[in-house]
Formats: structure tokens, sequence, C-alpha cells
């Protein structure tokens, strides 16, 4: 077992209290000492960074200087792993990966390709379609008003690039969808059916190692609110086509899912990164947390998919109060 101090920087900490958690229930099993600090552009008003053992501030992430500030940190704090958890940091992250690794410092993030795909929805569709996964038929909102005709039913109108439900509403019609947008938009089929979220962990030979679908009982804000864990095998199946159209895929991700009443589970959306409800699949026995503090470590891998079903999440609010 690993005996030297490990600094963990999570990043864009916000509220994730929960995966902080995560990571220290793990490294406590695993015998390592644990630093975790977090970084936020407003530090003082984050949950996650005042639970973490130190905090930090940084720019905004689509600022020029959000890598150096946080290479500097990572040189001077001596951080051997960091861990974005918003969807905006990611391909800033990656693209500076290489230059971390050569600094003693692993970031959990897939390469831009992989980042590239899962940032923009229409690419998703289209990569992931050409690979045999199921997914609803998509198409920008400008190639829809334009043959409204060939769409018929309930559409679902999402920003390109968006996140956490932004912007997402559903349309009754093709007449009914906007005439401008103030950011590229897609229309999607509507697909109606209990949703499932699945976490998947890939691990740093690229190997699909563990994939864990979640029944979305209850959502906020677009994470999952109430949720159980469920094996459903044709969602592991549509993970393992995934990780074959993502070959360059590391780490934990994420995908959402419609189990459509007419047409079986289809994929609407993917996200390299830890989901929001990731701590339900860590208590089921899934601990990707550990995992990447095995890989950074250079332990003895465990990574598995002996996870159990039936596993009840019922999130609540709680507080971080200071003075």
């Amino acid at each position: 077992m690993a005996k030297r101090p490990l600094t963990l920087l999570v990043s864009s900490a916000g509220r994730r209290v929960g995966l902080i958690e995560c990571f220290r229930r793990s490294a406590a099993d695993l015998g390592i000492q644990l630093h975790v600090t977090a970084c936020d552009a407003a530090p003082d008003l984050s949950a996650a960074c005042q639970a973490a053992d130190s905090s930090f501030r940084v720019p905004p992430c689509h600022h020029p200087e959000f890598i150096e500030t946080v290479a500097d940190a990572a040189r001077r704090r001596e951080i051997r792993l960091i861990v974005p958890t918003i969807d905006p940091e990611l391909r800033p992250y990656a693209l500076a990966a290489a230059e971390f690794n050569r600094s003693g410092t692993r970031v959990h993030v897939s390469d831009t390709a992989v980042i590239d795909v899962a940032r923009d929805k229409l690419e998703t569709m289209r990569v992931l379609g050409d690979a045999g996964v199921p997914t609803p038929r998509t198409a920008r909102l400008d190639d829809v008003r334009k043959s409204p005709r060939d769409w018929v039913g309930l559409l679902l109108l999402k920003p390109r690039g968006g996140s956490a439900s932004r912007l997402v509403s559903v349309v009754e019609r093709p007449e009914d969808l906007p005439e401008s947008e103030s950011e590229p938009m897609i229309v999607q089929e509507y697909l109606d059916g209990p949703e499932f979220t699945v976490n998947m962990f890939i691990d740093r030979h690229g190997a699909l190692k563990c994939v864990v679908p979640h029944r979305r009982l209850q959502i906020r804000a677009g994470e999952v609110e109430k949720g159980r864990t469920e094996r459903h095998p044709a969602l592991a199946d549509i993970a393992g086509r995934i990780a074959r159209a993502l070959p360059e895929a590391r780490g934990a991700l994420c995908f959402q899912v419609i189990d459509d009443t007419i047409r079986g589970p289809e994929v609407i959306e993917l996200n390299a990164r830890f989901g929001g409800g990731y701590p339900l699949a860590h208590h089921a026995g899934a601990p990707f947390c550990q995992w990447l503090l095995e890989e950074v470590s250079d332990v003895p891998g465990t990574a598995h998919d002996d996870w159990r079903e039936g596993v009840l999440m019922l999130r609540y609010d709680a507080a971080v109060f200071q003075g």
C-alpha cells in the first residue's frame, strides 16, 4: 500500500462535497494520507472549498490564466491528481494534460478528441450513432426549421453545448420552434420512458472495467435527487459500444438514457467527467475514486463490476457554516 501523502485537487469544486467525501473514504481504505485541496472562482462561497483541507481562487475556466494559475498551484502544493468537475473546464485541462503529467500531476481527463465529442451534443449523437449506439434523431434547429414537415410529434430543444438542463424545453410541434437562437441549438425526437444515468469507469489502459446504471427517480437542476442502482444488460452493452467508439476515453464518464416505451433505451447525453450522481455508484460498491487513487499511487488496480443492485440514494440539502 502507498504510504506517501497524496494531494488531490478538486477543480471548480462548487457544491461537490459528496465527491470529496468519496475520495476521502477511498484514501482511508487504501491507507493513503490524503490532502484535499479545492479551487473555485469564488472559494469563499463554495461549500466544497470549505469542506476541503485547503482551497484557493482561480479565474473562470475560460480565462487565459486559468491553466497557468492551476499549474502554479500544482507545482507549489505538489498536487498529484486533478479532478475537473464541470464541462467548460474539460477542454482546457485536456489540452494541458501532457504538460501537467511531465510535472508529476495527473489530470483526470480524457483526450481532447473525446472532450470535443462530449461537449458538442450534435457531434455526440453522430459519433455514437455511427458506432451503433441507439440515439434519437437529432438536428440543428436551423435545419429543422427549414424542413418542419420531416418532423412529427413532440420535440426536445436544447443548447448544442449546454449542461445541467440549461434552456432545455419540450416543443409540441415543429411549427412552434423559435425563429431565432441566442446560441447554437439542436432539436431531438422526444422520448417517453424512464430515465437512467450510467456511470462507467475506463482504466488507464483503455479497458472498460465497470458499468453502473441508476434509475433517475427524481431530478433537480439536471442532477439526480433520488435514484436507485439497477442492473440493465442493454445499458451495459451500450456502455461497451461507447467505450469502443471513444478509445481515448479514460477514468469516470457517464451518459444518460431514456428507455423509450416503444423504441427501447436510447442515449441522449454524454459527460466526460464524474457525474453529479456518482456517489450513488460509489456507495453501491463501485469506488471509482479508489481506482483513480490506485492508478496515481502505482498500486495494483482493483477495478471490478461487482456492485450492488437496488441501492437507493435520497439526496437532501445540507449547509456549511462559518463565523
